[in-house]
């Protein structure tokens, strides 16, 4: 599904950055969305809106470094932006983290179109006669989908394409979410130079991935060592990396890079760094994947690691924070004081508005600056509809019943139809706290419906 967001928000993904402007994510693939390419027309019926007609199946898209993914939506009333950078996320960090039916899309993804691709065995497993297209089944899959990961009354409009959605519907079982297929954890950590720091554990599904050491590992003498002080160039799952830091080191930070190469399980989320609807991968090439680790190490004092990811079941950033060090680390954000004695962890959530831009700036005792920033969307507008002001768009129509694959779809066209709602009455400001820059977006009610909601 796709239309045109009311507010473009150019922001990273729930991702922190080091001073020396290296990105702490959540490790695994980065892709760009391309656009529809096997699909046919369903209906959404919205109660007091009327039926949509949209656009529903398969989208590409192209992996930074190599590789292709296909994936269906997974929010879909949300719009999605042409060319939006995705990457890849936990469960958690999306509307599926708190949807006790989200094991049921898993199971939908790994039994359907294009994870089963010989139509004709679907087709039977569903109880269809006559002409079945691939068209059809990614169809009626993404209709299955949406009516577990949105609570959607949406049918598919050709015959087999629904009745390839009610078998799924019906037969769908939970399953559990997919690992990473590389991630690095923690993604930070800190102490005293002259000893090992860390470990930082791979978790992966490739065979092996290269590790980068710091940038400037020549000159600052930092060294990427496993358990034994021996330097590692190389990793697999289950690997443990050490910062190796000179013992006369002043205090300063460093980053580690490890790449792979590898499918990207089946199941996974994505989440774009704009205001571009989430995504959930049925189909991956080989691609190339990637994860990074921080480290921070001072002579004394408070001696502070951080990373951030997504919580939306609490509708907030938790910021988890350790401080080996031998005094506190206080900080502020949002009004709110933090304080992480010496020698303990902290994991502290900061609450955020849905559909909220961020983008703040932790800085260190010792000079390291940790940005965070993103976009919360935790929520499907079917669940907060009634506090939205919407219009419809006047827009290409969408593909008729059978179409076939397209590979220039613009985005604006697939799933937005006629009758796509988007938001309006969007309140945006820049608010300025302590030192943290966030972009607030608020929303208007529209007159007379709060008196009957």
């Amino acid at each position: 599904m796709s239309g045109l967001a009311a507010v473009g928000v150019v922001a990273g993904a729930g991702t922190a950055v080091a001073a020396d402007g290296g990105a702490r994510g959540q490790g695994g693939a980065i892709a760009t969305i391309g656009g529809l390419k096997t699909y046919g027309a369903a209906v959404v019926h919205t109660e007091g809106e009327g039926d949509q007609e949209i656009s529903a199946g398969l989208f590409e898209m192209s992996v930074e470094g190599g590789g292709t993914l296909q994936t269906y939506c997974v929010d879909l009333y949300n719009p999605t932006q042409k060319d939006a950078r995705y990457e890849e996320t936990p469960w958690s960090g999306t509307s599926l983290g708190a949807n006790k039916d989200a094991g049921r899309v898993g199971w939908i993804l790994q039994n359907s179109y294009p994870q089963v691709n010989d139509l004709a065995s679907l087709a039977r497993k569903a109880g269809i006669t006559g002409l079945f297209t691939e068209q059809d089944a990614a169809a009626g899959t993404q209709v299955a989908i949406w009516r577990y990961s949105d609570d959607a009354d949406v049918n598919a409009v050709d015959p087999q394409a629904e009745q390839l959605a009610d078998y799924l519907q019906k037969a769908a079982k939970s399953t559990s979410e997919p690992a990473a297929s590389l991630s690095l954890d923690p993604a930070a950590v800190s102490g005293r130079p002259g000893e090992p720091l860390g470990p930082v554990t791979v978790r992966t599904g490739a065979s092996a991935v290269t590790v980068t050491p710091p940038m400037d590992a020549a000159t600052s003498g930092v060294r990427i060592v496993d358990e034994n002080g021996t330097p590692v160039t190389t990793a697999k799952n289950g690997s443990r990396l050490y910062f190796d830091v000179p013992e006369d080191a002043e205090a300063g930070t460093a980053e580690l890079t490890v790449r792979g190469s590898t499918t990207v399980p089946v199941g996974r989320a994505f989440t774009a760094d704009s205001r571009s609807q989430t995504q959930i991968l049925a189909g991956s090439s080989e691609s190339t994947v990637s994860a990074t680790a921080g480290v921070t190490w001072a002579p004394q004092g408070a001696v502070p690691a951080l990373s951030a990811e997504k919580n939306c079941a609490a509708n907030g950033l938790d910021i988890s924070a350790s401080n080996p060090g031998d005094e506190d680390f206080v900080f502020e954000l949002m009004g709110t004081e933090y304080t992480i004695p010496a020698g303990a962890s902290r994991t502290v959530t900061i609450p955020l508005q849905e559909d909220q831009a961020y983008d703040f700036t932790i800085t260190g005792p010792q000079g390291a600056a940790y940005r965070f920033t993103g976009v919360l969307d935790c929520r499907t507008q079917a669940a907060e509809a009634r506090d939205l002001t919407t219009q419809t768009l006047s827009e290409p129509s969408p593909a008729t019943v059978g179409g076939t694959s397209s590979s220039d779809t613009n985005l604006a066209e697939t799933g937005g139809s006629s009758v796509t709602p988007i938001i309006a009455g969007t309140a945006i400001g820049l608010v300025t706290i302590g030192g943290a820059t966030l972009l607030l977006v608020g929303r208007k009610e529209q007159a007379g419906r709060a008196g009957r909601d």
